[in-house]
């Protein structure tokens, strides 16, 4: 997905910019005050900012005070010369004038550079921080929270958000401190040179900024469709590239094209207004700011002619008129870019504040022997016992009704049932990736809710129909199982997983890289990969989410029997749609509509001609 700024910036008179179509905050004091406490560790660094931003911008602002004095001796010596008078031009005091701006601009530059050092630092660890907190709090954030939360709109909060805000506090602290500084320290040196004058630039200011108003108000929606049409654009040509298979195959290019045409002209049509509203602002300006110009040469050589002013006084005033309408042009902009760095900071600490998995009571902790007298430790043997469990995702939809079972050490259970019954969701309440409504699950006679999350999942293994591998070595994927697990560990794994003389054709053998997607194996290696991972893993409970599905009958038929071996002595949960690969189970539980309506063996609920013996016959009929 490629990454869009929102915001667009184009130049005003003066250098100034304007940054267009930003979103606003919700709660802008709100988020604002959260910003200031964050930034609150940094605040010696953000004074020492402010400090130095003031020093630079008033020795600039010295500048034209002190050239007009140059300026001033090179007419007056010019006039000498002209009307045949005896004093010339003194080069000699020029030459020192010259020499004490160049001081005074090589200051202002350091002190510019230190404070912009400075704040370059400061943004840099508020982005890192966030990003870390972001991060941190992505590992405490409930599973539900990224079924109702598109990735696209994580990703953007840890990418583009925390982007804008650091590049907005890189700028925008200073900038509004110099210009503040600027409008304020101009204004008093043009009263020091002519208030008549000053009351006239003062006069065109509410112009300038009257046009300026009605161009942002009326671009303003052309910006925000801008943004919104690019980020559908992106969406569309990131879907057809990451289904471009599926595109080709049902000859979707047409469609799709013309889905991207239409899209395509709503950006063109968002976009062309924007920038064509935008690139009025410099004209405005100019016009405006030259129209100021020369009323105030007129005034200015009127008053020379009279000798109430001098040459020097003219240029150094209408240096000044420029420096004047930079910083208020800069203050549009800031006063827009803040809301833009505040709506960015609100999306972040909305995620942040996001609520947590909730905090485990954590009275008994699993086999960890190095933890204090004051912490239960007890040894997981793999009883499984569920008591008129409840639960919906929606607590307004409760999906499993009424689940109860009992599953004794080392018995492997088959739960099947048709699509949505429940049966990958007993799984994830076993595992807390969920906690149940009402009811309870006992682990060994341990309410499960009594371990600590992490402690708790360390018992289990688990292989689910998604098959899960990161951008890194085979080796590096299947040691996810086990962290300090031996390479000779993990090639024995991978044998048992029937996977490691697939894996020694690859070039680089268990030190091949797999990309992002994992797209340089097949799927049915890839659901190796994660069988190797968890047989690695040597958990007391295993959790087989059709574990076999991507492959070949070949293949799992030797799985199968690896799995027999590795199922020994554990206790296994199997969810499977092929009937056939579950007989041995030593217990089935047949689920319809989050409730059990048969268990046994599989020869028990055949003889019964029940539900089960409905499912499992309706796979091998024929048609005739």
């Amino acid at each position: 997905m490629s990454k869009s700024n929102n915001n667009t910036t184009m130049k005003g008179p003066g250098g100034g910019g304007f940054m267009m179509g930003g979103a606003k905050a919700k709660d802008f004091k709100g988020s604002f005050k959260k910003l200031a406490a964050y930034l609150a560790p940094f605040k010696i660094w953000i004074f020492a900012v402010v400090l130095l931003a003031i020093i630079s911008t008033v020795f600039t602002i010295f500048g034209p005070k002190i050239l007009a004095k140059a300026t001033d001796e090179l007419s007056n010596g010019i006039i000498s010369i002209i009307t045949g008078g005896s004093r010339g031009i003194d080069f000699g005091f020029i030459g020192k004038i010259m020499i004490v701006l160049l001081a005074l601009y090589l200051v202002s530059a350091l002190f510019s550079y230190l404070q912009g050092h400075i704040m370059a630092g400061v943004s840099t660890k508020v982005s890192y921080n966030l990003r870390n907190a972001i991060i941190q709090k992505i590992n405490r954030m409930p599973l539900d929270y990224f079924h109702r939360t598109s990735q696209g709109d994580v990703l953007s909060r840890i990418t583009n958000d925390v982007d804008t805000l650091s590049q907005s506090l890189n700028t925008s602290i200073t900038q509004l401190i110099t210009s503040i500084t600027t409008i304020i320290g101009v204004l008093i040196m043009m009263l020091t040179i002519s208030w008549k004058l000053t009351l006239v630039a003062l006069c065109i200011l509410p112009v300038s900024l009257i046009l300026v108003v009605a161009v942002v108000k009326r671009s303003q929606k052309y910006f925000k469709g801008q943004q919104k049409y690019l980020g559908t654009v992106n969406g569309h040509v990131e879907e057809m590239y990451g289904g471009h298979l599926v595109m080709k195959a049902f000859n979707g290019e047409k469609k799709s094209i013309e889905a991207f045409d239409g899209e395509n002209e709503k950006l063109y049509q968002s976009a062309w207004k924007s920038q064509f509203l935008s690139g009025l602002m410099m004209p405005i300006m100019s016009f405006i700011g030259n129209l100021g110009y020369v009323v105030i040469c007129i005034l200015g050589a009127s008053m020379a002619a009279k000798g109430t002013m001098t040459i020097g006084g003219i240029q150094a005033f209408i240096q000044y008129v420029r420096s004047f309408t930079q910083p208020v042009t800069q203050l549009a902009t800031i006063s827009n870019q803040l809301q833009m760095t505040v709506a960015a900071a609100e999306r972040v600490f909305e995620f942040l504040d996001e609520a947590e998995e909730p905090v485990s009571k954590a009275i008994m902790r699993i086999n960890h022997t190095d933890e204090p007298d004051t912490v239960s430790s007890v040894h997981i043997n793999g009883d499984v016992r569920f008591e008129n469990v409840k639960f919906g995702y929606d607590p307004d939809h409760i999906i499993i009704k009424d689940f109860s079972a009992n599953v004794k050490a080392g018995q492997k259970i088959a739960i099947v049932g048709p699509t949505g019954a429940g049966k990958t969701t007993i799984v994830k309440l076993i595992m807390r990736f969920y906690d149940i409504n009402d009811g309870a699950i006992y682990v060994d006679g341990y309410d499960i809710t009594d371990f600590k999350r992490e402690d708790l999942r360390t018992q289990f293994g688990m292989v689910l129909q998604d098959t899960w591998l990161f951008n890194g070595t085979i080796m590096d994927n299947i040691r996810y199982g086990k962290r300090d697990a031996t390479d000779e560990e993990v090639i024995n794994a991978a044998k048992a997983a029937q996977v490691d003389h697939f894996i020694r054709t690859l070039p680089d053998a268990y030190q091949m890289e797999l990309n992002e997607e994992s797209t340089n194996v097949s799927q049915g290696q890839k659901q190796l990969l994660t069988i190797a991972r968890a047989i690695l893993s040597d958990s007391k409970i295993l959790i087989l989410d059709e574990a076999t599905s991507s492959v070949d009958t070949r293949t799992e038929i030797l799985i199968q029997k690896a799995m027999d071996n590795l199922m020994q002595g554990r206790t296994s949960f199997i969810i499977a749609h092929r009937l056939s690969t579950i007989k041995n189970a030593d217990l089935i539980l047949c689920m319809k509509d989050g409730d059990i309506v048969e268990q046994g063996k599989h020869d028990e609920l055949i003889q019964k001609g029940g539900f089960y013996a409905n499912l499992y016959n309706s796979q091998f009929e024929r048609v005739s």
